[in-house]
């Protein structure tokens, strides 16, 4: 048992650490179109997420699927500047809930790339890689609700308690989000030599 919580509380440092900035933007742009009332979607959602990177993750753990990390680490920002993106933009400033899952669970296969180079070589050397991805996983899932039960409570304060509309609101956290993500994107194209 003691495999399993190394392995928990690798996936929970992995992404709530200061390291973890973009997982936690990607996050950010998913749920800030929600409110507190709404927990349980959200908490569906972020789901959706890990059920994408738990996929790659272990495909990528037992080596059935390899992509470089210099693209993994480039297309990680550009799920972020395309969610945030598709918030700004739809005309519906309120849920499509299908697309949103659909994102979460598109984009958690290449944030599950980027989840793999971090865990790759300490399965490597354990027997035990169904309990480590469990473990990981689990600890990934637990942090997430924590960055998604932060991001909730804040949406209450600002739009619930300082009276800020939600689309105004949404508008602002999603266009910062993609700048910020954009900003990490640019930085991290990879070279084609």
């Amino acid at each position: 048992m003691s495999s399993f919580w190394f392995y928990f509380v690798e996936g929970w440092r992995h992404i709530i650490s200061l390291d973890a900035l973009d997982h936690q933007l990607f996050i950010l742009a998913l749920a800030v179109i929600y409110t507190f009332k709404e927990w349980k979607q959200v908490l569906i959602l972020v789901t959706a997420f890990t059920i994408g990177h738990s996929l790659t993750l272990a495909l990528s753990v037992f080596d059935l699927i390899r992509v470089p990390s210099s693209w993994v680490e480039f297309l990680i920002p550009v799920t972020i500047v395309c969610t945030a993106l598709w918030n700004v933009l739809r005309r519906n400033q309120f849920r499509q809930i299908r697309t949103n899952y659909f994102l979460a669970l598109f984009f958690g296969l290449i944030h599950g790339l980027g989840f793999a180079n971090t865990i790759r070589m300490m399965l490597a050397s354990d027997e035990s890689v169904g309990t480590g991805l469990l473990g990981f996983n689990l600890g990934l899932e637990a942090g997430q609700v924590i960055v998604v039960l932060a991001i909730l409570l804040i949406t209450k304060l600002v739009v619930g308690g300082i009276k800020i509309p939600q689309r105004i609101y949404i508008f602002v956290v999603s266009a910062a989000v993609f700048v910020l993500s954009l900003k990490m994107a640019l930085e991290r194209i990879p070279s084609l030599s």
